[in-house]
C-alpha cells in the first residue's frame, strides 16, 4: 500500500516528512522541542510555514478512529484539539511496515499538566487546574462523549483569566453517541479517580506537591466538582408556582458557571401547585458567544467575563448607558482593547494571548492604583505592566523563532 495522507492538511509539505523514518528518529530540523505530557505512545511537534504540529505514531486501525473522533468533537464544538491528517501506508527504507501516524494542530499557549507544575505546585494552582478538568470532562459527558481515559496526562491547559482552560489531547479510548448512560458516565469518573490518584503520587514522589496536598483527597475532590457541577446542569428543581423569578434565578446560575440554557423543561407535579424544572439543552460558552458576536474576539469563557466587565463599566463610565450595545462593543474595541494591545512592543505580544495579556494588564491597573491611592489609568498601567511583568515571562507561543 502506497503512502496516503487522508484529512484537511492546510500545509502540502505534510506529505514531504520523512515518514519512511519512525517517528523516534526524525531528524531535528524537522522538529519542534515543546513540552510533551506522558504518553504511551511516540509523539513529536513538527513545525511547517509557521504552524505546529503534534504527530502521534499509532495503529492505522486507531489512528483513524481517533481522527474521526477529534473531528466529531471539533464539529460539536466541544474543547479538544484539531485533528489535521492520518499517515496509512507508512514503510522505511528496506520496505518494513512502519505504524500509521495522527497529525493534529498544535494548540497555541497551551501546556501539560507537567510544564503547569514544573515547580512545587502550589494548592491553589492546582485547584484551578482540577477545576477546568471537572468543566472538561462534564463539557464531554454533555455531548454524549464517553473518554475511558480521563487523566491529566490526555489534557492540554491553556491560561484562562485567573483559571486554566482544559482541552482533550488523547481521544483513543473514547466514544461518542447520541447521549452517554449513566453506567458510561459513572465509569468515566471512576477511572479518572483512578488517574489522578496515581498521577499525584507520581508528582509527591518527584517532589512536585505542596507538603499540605493529599493525593487521595485530590482525586476525591475532582469527582466531587465534577458532580456538583453536573447536578447543577442536569437536575430538577421543584417550585412552587408563585417562585417562578427562580427559574431566572437557576439560568443566571448556570450562565456564572459559562454555560446557556437553550430551552428549558417545565412540568406541574400532580396533584400540587408545584412546578418542575430542568434545563433540557445546555450549551457551554455563554460568555464566548456573547463576546465574539460583540466584538469577533474568539477567547476562552474566564478571559470573556473579564472582557465584557471591562466593556461594562466602558459603558458606565462613558454615559453609554442607552446606546446599543453593538456600537458600544464597536467603539470599546476601538478605544480601549486594540491600543492596549498595541501599547506592547511587537516583539514581547507573544508571550500571551491578546485576551490573556489584556486581563493581566488590567489587574495590574488595580494593584498599582491601590498601591498610588488613586486610579492611574490604562496607558500608564501597561506601560507599567510591559516594563516590570511582561519582560520577565517565558515566551507561551507554541512556536520558535525562525532560523
Amino acid at each position: 500500500m502506497p503512502l496516503q495522507l487522508t484529512g484537511t492538511p492546510s500545509d502540502p509539505d505534510l506529505i514531504r516528512l520523512p515518514w519512511d523514518l519512525p517517528l523516534e528518529r526524525w531528524p531535528d530540523h524537522h522538529l519542534v522541542t515543546l513540552p510533551r505530557g506522558i504518553s504511551r505512545h511516540v509523539v513529536r511537534f513538527a513545525r511547517l510555514s509557521g504552524r505546529v504540529y503534534a504527530i502521534k505514531e499509532i495503529s492505522e486501525h486507531y489512528a483513524k478512529r481517533e481522527y474521526r473522533l477529534l473531528w466529531d468533537l471539533n464539529r460539536l464544538d466541544a474543547p479538544a484539539v484539531e485533528p489535521v491528517a492520518v499517515v496509512t501506508g507508512r514503510t522505511d527504507a528496506d520496505g518494513e511496515p512502519l505504524d500509521s501516524a495522527l497529525v493534529t494542530q498544535h494548540l497555541q499557549f497551551s501546556l501539560p499538566y507537567r510544564a503547569v507544575m514544573s515547580g512545587t505546585i502550589r494548592p491553589e494552582t492546582l485547584t484551578r487546574l482540577l477545576d477546568a478538568l471537572a468543566v472538561l470532562l462534564v463539557r464531554l459527558h454533555l455531548t454524549g462523549f464517553y473518554w475511558g481515559d480521563c487523566s491529566l496526562s490526555n489534557v492540554l491547559f491553556r491560561r484562562d483569566a485567573d483559571s486554566f482552560a482544559a482541552y482533550l489531547v488523547d481521544a483513543e479510548t473514547g466514544e461518542l453517541h447520541p447521549m452517554i448512560s449513566e453506567g458510561q458516565r459513572l465509569h468515566d469518573i471512576d477511572v479518572a479517580h483512578v488517574n489522578l490518584f496515581g498521577e499525584m503520587l507520581d508528582l509527591q514522589a518527584g517532589e512536585l506537591l505542596h507538603a499540605s496536598i493529599d493525593p487521595e483527597e485530590v482525586a476525591d475532590s475532582v469527582c466531587a466538582r465534577y458532580h456538583r457541577l453536573w447536578g447543577e446542569l442536569t437536575s430538577d428543581e421543584i417550585i412552587e408556582e408563585v417562585d417562578w423569578h427562580r427559574i431566572d434565578q437557576r439560568i443566571r446560575r448556570l450562565n456564572d458557571l459559562g454555560f446557556d440554557v437553550a430551552e428549558m423543561m417545565v412540568r406541574r407535579k400532580a396533584g400540587t401547585g408545584r412546578l418542575i424544572v430542568r434545563p433540557k439543552v445546555v450549551d457551554a460558552g455563554h460568555h464566548q458567544h456573547r463576546l465574539f458576536r460583540l466584538t469577533g474576539l474568539d477567547v476562552e469563557e474566564n478571559q470573556a467575563r473579564r472582557l465584557l466587565n471591562d466593556l461594562d463599566s466602558f459603558r458606565v463610565a462613558r454615559g453609554l448607558r442607552h446606546e446599543d450595545e453593538a456600537v458600544v462593543a464597536h467603539r470599546w474595541l476601538a478605544e480601549v482593547f486594540q491600543p492596549t494591545i498595541e501599547a506592547v512592543p511587537a516583539d514581547m505580544r507573544r508571550k500571551l494571548e491578546p485576551a490573556q495579556l489584556f486581563h493581566e494588564v488590567l489587574d495590574h491597573r488595580w494593584f498599582i492604583s491601590e498601591k498610588a491611592g488613586q486610579d492611574v489609568g490604562l496607558p500608564a498601567s501597561t506601560e507599567s505592566y510591559v516594563k516590570n511583568v511582561l519582560v520577565h515571562k517565558p515566551d507561551e507561543k507554541a512556536l520558535i523563532a525562525d532560523e
